[in-house]
């Protein structure tokens, strides 16, 4: 029986109640070569997600986004944090701070059936937020994992979960790493 995600908000995730693995995706969205970095526990969150997802029969799709060539100038840091490739089924370089800009994302979604997209990674108020805008706009319904997601400044969170929630989750929805596991994981949750 589907069902949703458990405490996500401004609604429940996802809104029609279909929880099934196929049709979605976890989209693991990371800048090309700037901080900021998971920390240790957001890094193993996005490990379980992605591997909870997965086993349930959906995608993982790892984003490497770019500044804009404008920025090419600017002083960059070098990442420090990967993801584990052998969690991802694919993976995608956009060209610009967006994972839809430039990128094969889209067609590769469409290509798989999804509809659903589970939001996790680094910059949170810059690559990860524009992604998900952009999901939205091509009418994915999309589910931000704050607690597996890195922000640039801290002090931006509650603004960024604060935009993602007005007018009834104008970009999607608000939930947490463990519900999202339970929910995906066989037996757990609050699917039959």
């Amino acid at each position: 029986m589907a069902s949703h995600i458990a405490g996500t908000t401004p609604y429940p995730w996802p809104w029609n109640a279909d929880l099934s693995g196929f049709g979605t995706a976890i989209t693991i969205v990371m800048p090309a070569d700037v901080e900021p970095q998971l920390d240790a526990a957001e890094l193993a969150a996005v490990h379980s997600i992605a591997a909870s997802v997965r086993q349930a029969g959906g995608l993982v799709v790892s984003v490497t986004t770019r500044p804009p060539a404008r920025m090419n100038d600017l002083p960059h840091k070098p990442r420090g944090v990967e993801i584990d490739s052998t969690i991802v089924d694919h993976h995608v370089e956009a060209d610009g701070i967006d994972g839809f800009c430039g990128s094969r994302l889209e067609g590769l979604l469409r290509s798989h059936a999804v509809e659903r997209l589970i939001l996790v990674g680094a910059g949170l108020e810059t690559c990860i937020h524009s992604t998900m805008r952009s999901g939205n706009d091509r009418g994915f319904e999309c589910l931000l994992v704050i607690d597996a997601a890195a922000a640039y400044d801290p002090s931006l969170v509650a603004a960024s979960v604060s935009m993602i929630e007005m007018s009834g989750g104008i970009f999607g929805a608000v939930g947490h790493a463990t519900d999202v596991m339970s929910a995906y994981t066989p037996g757990k949750g609050d699917r039959a």
